[in-house]
């Protein structure tokens, strides 16, 4: 199997013939002369992409996706990676994959909110009270109807991965309460629901790719961001960012899409053997990401110089809570879905 991992200089140059071929081939790669018809048969190509690095924990969970499905389909279906963003951020990739370019994107859920409204559900501030209560929804009936319902916008959802609860990390201010965060130029993803929410507890929501967020910090482009302890270490920010304050405003997962088209392609053993690879890799991803938090958090604390902070996280749930009820009223989905999350503290 052939995995793809380009490293970030020069990705610029190749991206564009990259697609080119991919899109001439319709994200499956075609046979050389020398292959037999009868091995042509046999195998499928798939194409996935992401914006990770080797550092990051879902790197290795793709890794470990791509290996599964080869060894559960005996090598009829294989999977090439094109990691570290080099075909685009993942909005780029998820459009890639809605248009059958290429057959796989790992994407954040604020990405699959612009797709489909009901996953905006993710997006919203303080929905899951504990790490455990969203990983148990994560495997509800209710998630599988979600990944289906992406059929009408061309997509199907195959698994999550954990990524955390994100909380705030700045240069150099530490946000112990909402007030600190007044005017304060914060990267945010590039959907309403988490746009919103910054402006809601008052900072200045700065929509970003994930790939400049670096060397937005490090020139003041932003004054900070948000996500997991982990992004101070996988992608380096740590080196840039030295407070990181715990208020834990949403949970938001990763995401593996799949073009609904390369989906209904597959025989129904391959389409189980995906969805296999997709369970297995979940379980051991969330176990990894665990194990990672507690190492990135001291390798950022000991090595980078990163200050963590734990403020009361009710005054931040308040300020928010308006936006919470206008998107229950305005969609009845998401209505649904939140009285389901509530439902499983009872």
């Amino acid at each position: 199997m052939k995995k793809w991992k380009w490293a970030r200089a020069g990705t610029v140059a190749v991206t564009s013939s990259v697609l080119l071929t991919l899109a001439g081939c319709g994200g499956n790669e075609s046979s050389s002369p020398e292959t037999t018809e009868a091995s042509a048969e046999e195998t499928q190509t798939l194409t996935l992409a992401h914006i990770h690095n080797d550092a990051s924990p879902v790197y290795q969970s793709l890794e470990d996706f791509a290996d599964k499905v080869e060894e559960k389909t005996d090598g009829s279906v294989q999977v090439d990676i094109y990691a570290e963003g080099v075909l685009g951020g993942e909005t780029k990739v998820m459009e890639l994959v809605q248009n059958g370019v290429i057959d796989f994107a790992k994407v954040n859920g604020g990405v699959v909110e612009s797709f489909d409204q009901q996953f905006s559900v993710f997006s919203l501030p303080y929905i899951f009270s504990s790490n455990e209560q969203f990983r148990s929804f994560m495997e509800t009936d209710t998630i599988d109807n979600m990944y289906n319902d992406l059929s009408e916008a061309q997509l199907r959802g195959i698994t999550y991965y954990d990524a955390g609860a994100r909380s705030f990390y700045t240069r150099n201010t530490k946000i112990e309460s909402p007030e600190d965060l007044q005017g304060m130029k914060i990267r945010t993803m590039t959907n309403v629901t988490s746009i919103e929410t910054m402006e809601m507890l008052g900072a200045s929501p700065t929509p970003l790719s994930a790939t400049e967020v670096y060397t937005s910090l490090q020139q003041g482009v932003i004054d900070g961001a948000e996500s997991s302890p982990i992004a101070l270490t996988d992608a380096n920010h740590g080196e840039v960012a030295k407070q990181f304050s715990f208020d834990e405003h949403t949970r938001i997962p990763d995401f593996l899409i799949m073009s609904d088209n390369t989906w209904q392609e597959l025989s129904e053993e391959e389409q189980a053997a995906v969805q296999e690879a997709g369970a297995e890799t979940t379980e051991t991803h969330n176990e990894r990401w665990d194990e990672m938090i507690e190492e990135s958090m001291q390798q950022a604390e000991e090595e980078m110089g990163v200050e963590f902070s734990y403020p009361d996280q009710e005054p931040f749930r308040e300020k928010v809570e308006p936006l919470i009820e206008e998107r229950r009223s305005e969609n009845p989905d998401v209505d649904k879905v939140i009285s389901e999350i509530e439902a499983m503290e009872e």
